[in-house]
């Protein structure tokens, strides 16, 4: 029998993805005397779609607490949903896309560091599968390969999708005015960043309290409690400066050409990345994997250049509030954000716009955006961030109040849902386009389900 699995370790979609796919593998190994006995309930083209393949994905929906219905009508669902995939697998390959092999490592590398960092480590993960990192990399390569291929085939299908101003006016008219969503209150906020230079007295002095630390190493001090009492990496320092398995790829260029080149038990020399001045010692090596505990020193900016930094943003936020420079050439001339190439607006990750609610913004800020007029600048606010200390002020160039959407204040935000629902009906008619001429094939129990669409021909 499998190993039983821990569900509380699989909080995430990607996660849930790797569980349900080898699964099925234990699923497969199965005996002909087990409960569950697998075998092939659909065929789209020449793929096809396995009992297991439905029942892992309605486990995995169970996992998560998000039944709705009853058991035979959400297996339906999920059946109709892997039709759906199957039949954009199937055009892919007629249109000969091709996702390369190394596209596919790529792919596989970055979720396999994502599975690591949530079961904890790799022998967590190893435990969880009874399988090697090895293995699960196997038995994954051709899920992740058919999901890409789809994700190109639906890309390809809607990527000519446009939609005009009248089409998002007409839209919108349609949607019932007891369903018009409410549009919480939203800032636009702008930010300018002084950062202070690390002179080189600082630097110097990292630099000789990491060659101590060395030292003491070498004369048989313990590194990881050296790393405990003295690393400034708030991520590794309370596990004694251990980082965990990770591969090249992962870590900065700077660190990882002399963490690679360790041997077990050897410390590097002082290694200089943007985080700072660093100390590594090799744990152990395995396969492509290493890991490594280091110390992490972050040279400090002197009270004096910090000071200037502060001064010279209180000028600017003058110069702004008096109206002798606008805020956007303000951004120009004094920032030294790489972000200021957007303007110094601050970007929302959720929306990719500069529209903010106020759940969505760092609370320090909020507070201090929230006692701004638009147009209004604060004074400078001391940050440290990764260590690095700097000044910014932030600028708040408006706010809208809670409302009703519409198309003036919000005509980004409904062009974007209605661009999404044309791409949808696009997609929708793509289906039973090719539903007609495609080999589809459904068996058994399945073909009493309900289905959205006539996936059964008579």
């Amino acid at each position: 029998m499998p190993k039983k699995i821990d569900m509380k370790i699989f909080r995430s979609p990607l996660l849930l993805l790797l569980f349900t796919s080898l699964l099925a593998g234990s699923i497969h190994a199965q005996s002909s005397s087990d409960t569950i006995i697998d075998g092939v309930v659909g065929i789209i083209g020449g793929n096809v779609i396995l009992k297991s393949d439905i029942e892992n994905q309605y486990l995995q929906i169970r996992s998560q607490g998000s039944i709705m219905g009853t058991e035979p009508k959400v297996k339906c669902q999920v059946f109709e949903s892997l039709l759906f995939q199957k039949l954009l697998l199937h055009q892919a390959q007629v249109d000969s896309i091709t996702v390369t092999d190394s596209q596919v490592e790529i792919e596989m590398d970055r979720r396999m560091r994502y599975f690591i960092s949530q079961a904890g480590s790799p022998d967590r993960l190893e435990e969880h599968f009874g399988k090697t990192l090895l293995e699960i990399k196997n038995e994954l390569r051709d899920v992740i390969k058919e999901q890409m291929l789809t994700e190109q085939e639906q890309q390809k299908i809607t990527k000519d999708v446009v939609i005009t101003p009248s089409e998002v006016k007409a839209f919108f008219k349609k949607i019932p005015k007891d369903s018009i969503p409410l549009i919480n209150s939203e800032f636009e906020i702008g930010m300018i960043v002084k950062q202070p230079a690390i002179g080189e007295t600082e630097k110097q002095e990292a630099k000789n309290k990491l060659k101590n630390f060395k030292e003491r190493v070498a004369k048989g001090d313990d590194f990881s409690t050296l790393a405990v009492l003295y690393s400034e990496d708030p991520g590794s320092s309370k596990q004694g400066g251990e980082l965990g398995m990770f591969k090249r790829g992962e870590m900065r260029a700077e660190f990882e050409g002399a963490a690679f080149k360790l041997k077990p038990g050897e410390v590097s020399d002082i290694v200089e990345t943007e985080d700072g001045f660093h100390l590594i010692q090799m744990i152990e090596r395995r396969g492509e994997y290493i890991n490594v505990r280091h110390i992490l020193l972050q040279p400090k900016v002197s009270p004096v250049d910090l000071n200037k930094a502060k001064v010279t943003l209180d000028s600017v936020a003058s110069l702004i509030t008096s109206n002798k420079i606008t805020y956007d050439a303000a951004v120009v001339t004094y920032s030294d954000d790489p972000g200021k190439n957007s303007g110094g607006w601050m970007i929302n990750p959720a929306s990719g716009n500069t529209r903010f609610e106020a759940s969505q913004v760092d609370a320090k800020i909020f507070f201090i955006v929230d006692k701004l007029k638009a147009g209004e600048v604060s004074a400078p606010v001391l940050t440290n961030e990764r260590g690095k200390q700097d000044y910014r002020i932030y600028y708040l160039k408006g706010r809208t109040n809670p409302h009703k959407a519409n198309l003036e204040d919000d005509y980004a935000r409904i062009q974007q849902i209605a661009l999404e629902k044309k791409k949808q009906d696009v997609l929708a008619d793509w289906i039973t386009g090719k539903m007609n001429s495609t080999f589809i094939s459904i068996t058994g129990d399945y073909r009493n389900c309900s289905f959205q669409r006539k996936w059964i021909k008579n």
